[in-house]
């Protein structure tokens, strides 16, 4: 995709070309390849997304101990009524420490945008597939979800270790919103709207992995972005604007990234990584490796 701004990309939509469209259409002329070969892709990605969660097993843990099991506790107390947010809102939570976890595992995700935030974007949509909506409409929404991100790609950065999680989590959570929204029927601007806000709500988060782990907070900060993303898609929906444009958020972001210490950036010497149960956590296993 060739949009270097979210003002761009929304100015290219027409009365014969929803936003998905303008963004898969934009895609085919950078990336030369048919539209039913990027059909074909997109519905891959949403594939694997559905087979991601379908494979969940709560009994699986990751290598270091310290993730697994906790998508399904989630699953099990919200079966028993015994959680706040209602159905769907516990079921993103759960999709998100899911898929989270099951890349903690090693085992199959989609990086949407990076693997450490590859829970956000499936947690807001896999749970509305028994809604009434079609592949079509879900891949449609992944469309808009990949527009967004490549704006942020392009003007600020989707690496931790270049801008902190705001970049990781931050922008699955802009991008999960945008899609949600388009999902649920909003305008291109309501979609603009609703990432400006879910990437403001999580500007300036740093990327402390305890022990070097993409796992804590990694897997518990998915279902942080995923739930904002909710909360953000919804008052667009509800005609509610964010008064600092799309664009300018994002480069704020990148501006923030900049301005972060190192020992915020994904190199485990500041933040969570260096409480004193983080760096006990990281003795610890630094020991299983000897």
């Amino acid at each position: 995709m060739s949009f270097v701004s979210v003002s761009e990309m929304l100015a290219a939509v027409s009365s014969d070309r929803d936003l998905a469209r303008t963004i898969m259409e934009s895609d085919l002329a950078e990336s030369r390849i048919t539209e039913e070969e990027s059909q074909a892709n997109i519905r891959h990605l949403w594939q694997v997304m559905q087979a991601t969660s379908l494979q969940y097993d709560p009994a699986r843990r990751s290598a270091s101990g310290l993730t697994g099991g906790d998508g399904g506790k989630l699953l099990d107390a919200a079966a028993q009524n015994s959680l706040f947010g209602g159905e769907y809102l516990n079921h993103v939570i759960a999709e998100a420490l899911k898929t989270a976890e099951c890349n903690a595992c090693m085992q199959r995700i989609v990086a949407a945008p990076t693997a450490g935030s590859c829970g956000v974007l499936p947690a807001v949509l896999l749970p509305l597939r028994d809604s009434g909506y079609t592949e079509q409409q879900f891949c449609d929404a992944l469309y808009v979800a990949a527009g967004f991100g490549q704006v942020i790609a392009a003007r600020a950065t989707l690496a931790g270790a270049e801008g902190g999680c705001q970049a990781e989590v931050g922008a699955a959570s802009a991008m999960a919103a945008a899609a949600l929204v388009h999902l649920g029927g909003g305008t291109p601007d309501q979609c603009s709207h609703a990432a400006a806000m879910a990437l403001s709500g999580l500007l300036g988060l740093v990327c402390d992995p305890v022990a070097g782990l993409v796992e804590i907070p990694c897997v518990k900060r998915n279902v942080t972005g995923a739930v904002n993303a909710v909360a953000c898609a919804n008052m667009a929906l509800a005609g509610i604007p964010f008064q600092i444009p799309c664009d300018e958020v994002i480069d704020a972001m990148g501006r923030i990234g900049t301005q972060m210490s190192s020992d915020l950036k994904e190199t485990a010497q500041g933040g969570l990584a260096q409480t004193p149960t983080g760096k006990a956590i990281a003795e610890q296993m630094a020991g299983q490796e000897l």
